[in-house]
């Protein structure tokens, strides 16, 4: 009971706090307000909503119940989660946060996982894509472009570490008929996708609807709390608790060697991974390695940002959250550590041939101006595919209330 009255105190001073905050610093709260929401309309809503429709579909035709069983002897082994799983895991590193937690929490709901495998699921299938790594923060950032492949390999190797590890976490609540021996098996992978199929019998024009409803109330969602933390962030710098939660970064970074100035950055990251790894490219005290394992971090742990964004998804199921976000600082150690491990073997290695730090070997040079250039194209065409996105969101429920 006095827990519970500490914290109703607790959030009561915050909200207050906050509230006041945005009256003393208006334009502060306003440009900061301004910069989240044209992140979100220029490269979230654009480069997440193609993901979300076609994911939706494609639970929907049955086409993830085919992968699942495909998929289920080698997730199964891993991670110890369904083979459902690996479609949620690639597309949430095609996509981006906070794709794999709206993919395990539609899949929960729909009873393809249970309340534990979910709960792994969605602590390693969250992470950055290869565009925001490569075109906003190794190119954007950092002008550098085969960085870009640290960063990527100790995310994403990170990521694989931690899915081993979260095959631990729980005691599973069902047993399964031993797909720990099964087959590959064509035949049932295709009963399963006409059996789904079958079972959502809605026609294709409603599957359509629905999926870009859902997909675009998600995405306001997620651009609430963009804005919102955005605002947050430079109402904390402006309290100086930014300043003062970094004093005990400080003591940790000397520790490791590290220059005390990566603290402000770091503290900004642990909030918005985009203004956190800005400021982290900015550092000229620090080695470039050291600002690639900050950076690597920052990416892994995702911002508390992301975090709510992924906190609110989960509310809508029975997966708890706890699990995810000590996932995210396993997530940021071993992104830290690859980056160290890497940093020779790949960076190095590149440096010494005599390529700039601008470019990348001739091999690798497509993928990273593919990426760049997919970025710039978002960038530049994102909010008209936003608010288009927006119109066609409100007729179809204009639609619905009048049909």
């Amino acid at each position: 009971m006095f827990r519970s009255k500490l914290k109703t105190i607790f959030l009561a001073a915050s909200v207050t706090i906050m509230a006041a905050s945005l009256i003393t610093y208006p334009q502060e709260a306003f440009s900061a307000s301004i910069r989240g929401l044209n992140m979100w309309w220029e490269i979230v809503f654009p480069s997440l909503l193609p993901f979300f429709i076609v994911s939706e579909m494609l639970i929907g035709f049955g086409v993830v119940k085919f992968i699942g069983v495909l998929l289920e002897p080698f997730m199964r082994p891993l991670f110890k989660v369904p083979g459902v799983g690996g479609f949620v895991w690639a597309m949430g590193m095609a996509s981006g946060y906070p794709a794999g937690a709206k993919l395990s929490a539609r899949l929960r709901q729909e009873g393809s996982l249970t309340r534990v495998e979910a709960e792994r699921l969605a602590s390693f299938t969250n992470c950055s894509n290869p565009l925001f790594i490569f075109g906003a923060v190794s190119v954007g950032f950092f002008h550098n472009a085969h960085l870009g492949f640290v960063l990527a390999a100790s995310h994403y190797l990170g990521n694989f570490c931690v899915g081993l590890l979260m095959r631990f976490y729980g005691k599973d609540e069902r047993m399964t008929r031993s797909s720990r021996h099964k087959r590959l098996k064509i035949r049932e992978a295709l009963a399963a996708l006409h059996r789904t199929r079958i079972k959502d019998n809605r026609p294709i024009g409603k599957l359509l609807g629905d999926a870009v409803t859902s997909s675009i109330q998600t995405l306001l969602m997620i651009g609430g709390f963009i804005i919102l933390f955005s605002v947050v962030n430079k109402i904390l710098f402006h309290l100086h608790i930014t300043a003062f939660l970094a004093k005990g970064i400080e003591v940790l970074f000397s520790s490791l060697g590290f220059p005390e100035m990566l603290s402000i950055p770091f503290i900004s990251g642990l909030f918005e991974i985009t203004l956190g790894s800005q400021l982290t490219s900015q550092v000229q005290e620090a080695t470039l390695l050291q600002q690639a394992m900050v950076t690597s971090f920052i990416l892994a742990f995702s911002g508390f940002s992301v975090q709510a964004q992924v906190a609110s998804i989960l509310a809508q199921t029975d997966i708890r959250f706890q699990p995810f976000f000590i996932a995210r600082i396993v997530h940021g150690i071993f992104a830290s550590i690859f980056a160290f491990v890497l940093w020779d073997p790949i960076y190095i290695k590149f440096a010494d041939t005599g390529i700039p730090p601008n470019a990348v070997p001739v091999m690798l040079q497509q993928n990273a101006q593919l990426f760049t250039s997919a970025h710039s194209i978002i960038a530049f065409a994102g909010p008209l595919i936003t608010i288009g996105s927006l119109l066609v969101y409100i007729v179809i429920l204009f639609k619905r209330r009048n049909g």
